[in-house]
């Protein structure tokens, strides 16, 4: 039983490190449902279970290299490969409807590119940049799409094609 139990707890840090990464983790998870919560709030496939994963991912792909105490070398390439790797989540999100000639999925593909990148930023502790990045964001998800459903309510009543 002692084996088993040395063999669960190998690699654990101490007190205050692990506070850290359950800190780190966390609050990656959190910006995520941030700008999950407000994908969900519009109606959104890519919502907030969605978007928390995909920052606590991208966040665990950056503190798990950085206790195994890799180098910067090393780490840049592990975000390389994450940034691919959420490219192509981001184009199972994007449709291309052939009868309407119309692609669905952009703003959702590039939300989820950003809530990775918030997740990266969150891992390395960079919590000012994360959640500036998420005010942006929301900003621009939410404000400037209202302003955007205005300009094309005004457009349609004045009898231009919906863009």
């Amino acid at each position: 039983m002692n084996a088993f139990f040395e063999e669960l707890t190998a690699g654990l840090p101490d007190t205050t490190q692990l506070a850290r990464i359950v800190f780190r983790l966390a609050v990656a998870a959190l910006l995520g449902g941030i700008i999950g919560a407000q994908r969900e709030r519009a109606g959104k496939h890519a919502g907030l279970r969605t978007h928390m994963l995909v920052a606590l991912g991208a966040a665990l792909f950056i503190v798990a290299p950085l206790e195994a105490g890799m180098s910067n070398e090393d780490l840049a390439r592990i975000i390389q490969g994450l940034v691919a790797g959420i490219g192509f989540l981001g184009a199972g999100a994007i449709l291309k409807l052939a009868d309407e000639k119309q692609i669905q999925g952009l703003t959702t593909a590039a939300g989820l590119w950003l809530t990775a990148a918030l997740g990266v930023a969150a891992g390395l502790g960079r919590w000012g940049s994360a959640m500036f990045g998420v005010a942006l964001i929301w900003l621009i998800l939410d404000v400037l799409a209202r302003v955007e459903a205005r300009m094309h309510g005004a457009r349609d009543s004045r009898g231009h094609p919906d863009c």
